[in-house]
């Protein structure tokens, strides 16, 4: 019987516009892709989304390469947009009496993030990978989530848009959904009978963040 679904936060829960990077890019004279293709690179992503640094520091590290630290402000603070369906349906979950939580490779400021759109009346509890100090897939973070939950792996529906992500998920046992909208989420949460078939179409998916 699962008893918790876990979802992805940036790509399942939020969203955030490409064309916002790229009016970014362009008011600044930045070349186009120039911030996340360095933002998203190693070792700075995974120094950020483990702790090792903060997300202060990183920005900053972005603005020294782009050589504009009002661009990389502006990208730092972009707004995000949480998909309302999946706020449904995780009401739905909890209404089961599902427990429904979050887990992210995230920096130090998604609890503020969280709170800030209001996530935290959604999903409880929310993991944050640079809290943990490990990073989606390595089975660590699982088996972290996993203990602080207090339920075995076959108890737990996971999701995420990455399936590279979702390799850690599936070698300590979840149950391991590769997100790719409402729809097909919800068709998979109905095989395991947690919740109706049906409900609303497929929203617009952009690009993940973090994971």
């Amino acid at each position: 019987m699962i008893r918790a679904a876990v979802f992805d936060l940036d790509g399942v829960v939020r969203h955030f516009d490409p064309d916002h990077v790229r009016a970014i890019e362009r008011r600044h004279g930045v070349p186009e892709g120039a911030i996340e293709s360095f933002a998203f690179a190693q070792p700075q992503i995974e120094d950020v989304t483990t702790g090792r640094i903060r997300r202060a520091a990183w920005v900053e590290m972005i603005a020294q390469h782009i050589g504009n630290a009002a661009a990389a402000a502006e990208w730092g603070s972009q707004p995000s947009q949480v998909d309302p369906n999946i706020l449904d349906l995780a009401a739905e979950l909890r209404a089961a009496g599902i427990v429904t939580a979050i887990l992210t490779n995230g920096t130090d400021t998604i609890p503020a993030e969280a709170a800030e759109l209001g996530l935290v009346r959604h999903f409880d509890p929310i993991f944050n990978s640079s809290a943990i100090g490990y990073i989606k897939p390595d089975i660590r973070v699982f088996h972290y989530v996993l203990d602080q939950l207090g339920l075995d792996a076959q108890e737990v529906f996971f999701t995420d848009d990455s399936e590279r992500t979702l390799q850690g998920a599936q070698a300590c046992g979840m149950h391991a959904h590769h997100f790719r909208g409402i729809g097909p989420l919800r068709a998979a949460l109905a095989q395991h009978q947690l919740v109706a078939r049906g409900g609303a179409e497929p929203g617009r998916c952009g690009p993940r963040r973090f994971g």
